[in-house]
């Protein structure tokens, strides 16, 4: 760089490559790099089947899925007692409005699974004093109450029966009150007052009352299984968006392969004109809904809200929206306006990326295995998390009405009533708490998960790396190439992988550890900032953005590292630390085409994304919201339109994202390639550029004299 007005010197960054007659691309006599890297991983993944295992062998998902009694048997579960009794009963859902609830996340009343919830109001006195309603009472009491012998005190004493029970319907397959509202006023059953079994007469609110403090840890379940039955309902709409999304991508791909440059700039007005439309339509949106009653409440006064259709019913949302748009739209055209000079550029590159696809088309499929071994990771991280968190033992607790000093303490079911305790505390009971354990394994339950996320984050990025090495290798060998494709190896792909996998599996280790451990120190840093959100300690708030912005940015700058350092241990077969040194000194001394090319070349492949996320992000949003008036009566009815309509536009960046990062990586690879290439060679008939004429013509003539292999300049 020549800042000051002094040329600096070339080894401050590193000596160029010199010229080499023997080297004829990616080396095919390489050895073993990285084997301590490599050692590692193995014995790391040997762990993570040892913790899989024993997660397997103590977990329970049941415990997720079904509701629990006060005995910690599971409601509705086949093959036990309960098969045919799927609700959970409250014997005083009152009890629910203690603050036990929210510390301890379990009602201190008894529970017990019944085969439907009671439809209206009875107490046990009653029913004592007239048999007919006892058989259908009788369901409500405990599966080994036998009422022989025994007086109503002493049955409601020992908790064997409820004392009342009232109208209720399933929520989450737990008997809640059915509460119902006419003209301002609250009613269970029709009623506003009710006997609670012990000779006092109260309103149906405390039931009310009870009933939200006991589902206050439901309200997120609610929601997750509104959000399942949405999927149930469109799965397959999502599937045929997704596959249009993917036919879109491929399309595309296809026809830059051979209109490189038209399709460049077809993409370019498309993203301006699609943004253009969304502005559009949310001035529309905002215009219409003027004058419309409760449009102009505020998103702040109106606060969050699980169904999202609410929002769509205030202009403030289309404001936003628009001026969001507004935004992205002005900051493109005046990049398009900035690199006008620059995309001719990075079209020649495109291009040349474009015939090294043509030549190695598996290239496009290839991408697939990494997102299969991807899915696999996630898949075997998200079931041992599962089994870990569910691999507690059912612990029972002492609860009580009055102030007991036996209160919250660990206790027996089987052998509670012929202790001292029912003595000295003669309403308590020992029922169900929560899951836990006391043991060796269940003390370290804490560090088998944290691994459990390490492991999944660093074998992701192994795979990632593993993709990328694969693809550097391929394209490596088509530019190195001197004839093509005559020069080209017969099958690239499989050829860079096996490079891989045989002698750089220990470099890939070593590269996505230390990214994996970063990630995992932003995991920690997320967890502590959710922790200190009720926290007024603003200079810990501080500290700790602070700490989570660097970091951040120290794993943008990894990635991008080795991205290039994958790249050199593709083509020279050097250790991780050395192909990082030397990629990033290649990158410093050009450092100028990396902004001006490589940069806008990621830019315009950005656009691609862009492209197709919106044409079928927009697509999904009139097919689901019921707008498309040919195929209105098609689109399922959902709880939430945004579920399928998100989930197509996440899939569709993946799957967009899955093919242009084929064409990234070749650019990537070419690029450094072609800086390789001007440092080796001279262009002369004892030195030739190992690029096509095409890349040649372009670029040095374009690049000219700031752009000259032995300087650079600011």
């Amino acid at each position: 760089m020549e800042g000051d007005g002094e040329k600096i010197p070339q080894g401050d960054y590193g000596e160029p490559q010199k010229y080499d007659p023997t080297f004829k691309g990616p080396i095919h006599n390489r050895g073993c790099t990285d084997i301590i890297c490599c050692i590692l991983i193995v014995i790391a993944i040997l762990g993570y089947f040892v913790v899989g295992f024993v997660a397997w062998t103590h977990g329970d998902p049941r415990k997720v899925i079904y509701p629990t009694d006060s005995r910690g048997q599971f409601c509705g579960q086949l093959g036990t007692t309960n098969e045919k009794k799927p609700f959970l009963f409250y014997f005083n859902i009152m009890k629910c409005a203690s603050p036990m609830v929210l510390l301890e996340f379990q009602c201190p009343t008894t529970q017990i699974c019944v085969e439907k919830c009671p439809q209206k109001f009875m107490t046990y006195l009653k029913v004592y004093q007239n048999q007919q309603d006892w058989n259908y009472y009788r369901q409500f009491c405990k599966p080994e109450f036998n009422s022989f012998g025994k007086s109503p005190p002493e049955v409601l004493r020992d908790g064997d029966c409820p004392a009342m029970i009232t109208p209720s319907k399933p929520f989450t397959q737990r008997c809640f009150p059915a509460v119902s509202s006419k003209k301002g006023v609250i009613m269970v059953g029709n009623e506003t007052l009710f006997d609670d079994g012990r000779g006092t007469t109260r309103n149906v609110t405390d039931l009310v009352e009870g009933a939200k403090k006991a589902n206050v840890v439901l309200e997120a379940r609610q929601v997750a299984m509104k959000i399942f039955e949405d999927y149930t309902v469109s799965w397959y709409w999502i599937i045929i968006a997704l596959v249009i999304a993917m036919v879109v991508s491929l399309i595309f791909v296809v026809l830059l392969r051979f209109l490189a440059g038209i399709m460049v700039w077809v993409m370019i007005v498309m993203v301006i004109a699609v943004l253009g439309y969304g502005i559009f339509h949310c001035y529309m949106e905002y215009a219409r809904l003027k004058g419309e009653p409760g449009s102009d409440v505020n998103l702040t006064d109106l606060g969050f809200q699980t169904d999202f259709r609410v929002y769509l019913h205030l202009r403030q949302t289309w404001l936003a929206f628009m001026i969001i748009l507004c935004i992205m739209e002005v900051i493109i055209i005046l990049l398009l306006i900035f690199l006008r000079k620059r995309i001719l550029l990075a079209i020649a590159l495109i291009k040349e990326a474009s015939r090294a696809v043509g030549y190695i088309m598996c290239s496009l499929v290839f991408p697939l295995l990494t997102f299969l071994l991807v899915c696999l990771c996630i898949a075997y991280w998200a079931i041992t998390a599962v089994f870990l968190s569910t691999s507690n033992e059912a612990i029972y607790k002492v609860f009580n009405e009055t102030a007991c000093q036996y209160a919250g303490k660990t206790c027996n079911p089987e052998t509670f009533n012929t202790t001292n305790i029912t003595k000295q505390c003669p309403d308590a009971r020992c029922l169900f708490a929560f899951y836990g354990g006391e043991s060796y394994y269940h003390k370290y339950l804490l560090f088998f998960q944290i691994y459990n996320v390490f492991m999944f984050l660093w074998l992701a990025n192994f795979v990632i790396a593993l993709g990328q090495v694969t693809l550097a290798g391929a394209f490596a060998s088509y530019y190195w190439a001197f004839k093509k494709p005559d020069d080209m190896p017969a099958f690239p792909i499989f050829a860079s992988l096996g490079r891989a996998l045989r002698y750089h599996t220990g470099s890939l280790a070593f590269g996505s550890l230390i990214l994996a451990i970063v990630q995992l120190i932003r995991v920690i840093l997320e967890y502590l900032d959710h922790q200190l959100k009720s926290s007024e300690n603003a200079c810990a708030k501080f500290f700790l953005c602070c700490l989570k912005c660097c970091f951040w940015c120290l794993e943008k700058f990894i990635k991008f590292l080795n991205r290039n350092a994958y790249i050199m241990i593709a083509i020279y077969g050097t250790n991780f630390c050395t192909s990082a040194r030397n990629a990033f000194l290649l990158l410093m001394r050009n450092i100028v085409r990396v902004a001006v090319v490589d940069k806008v070349t990621d830019f315009l492949l950005f656009l691609g994304k862009l492209l197709v996320v919106g044409c079928t992000g927009i697509l999904a949003f009139f097919f689901f919201t019921h707008r498309i008036k040919i195929i209105q009566d098609t689109a399922p009815h959902l709880n939430y339109y945004w579920v399928p309509i998100l989930t197509v536009v996440i899939g569709s960046y993946l799957i967009a994202h899955g093919f242009f990062s084929v064409y990234g990586m070749c650019v990537d690879t070419l690029f450094l390639c072609f800086c390789e290439d001007l440092e080796r060679n001279d262009g002369s008939l004892e030195r030739p550029y190992y690029m096509s004429p095409e890349l040649s013509e372009i670029l040095l003539k374009k690049e000219s004299e700031p752009l000259k292999p032995d300087e650079s300049q600011d």
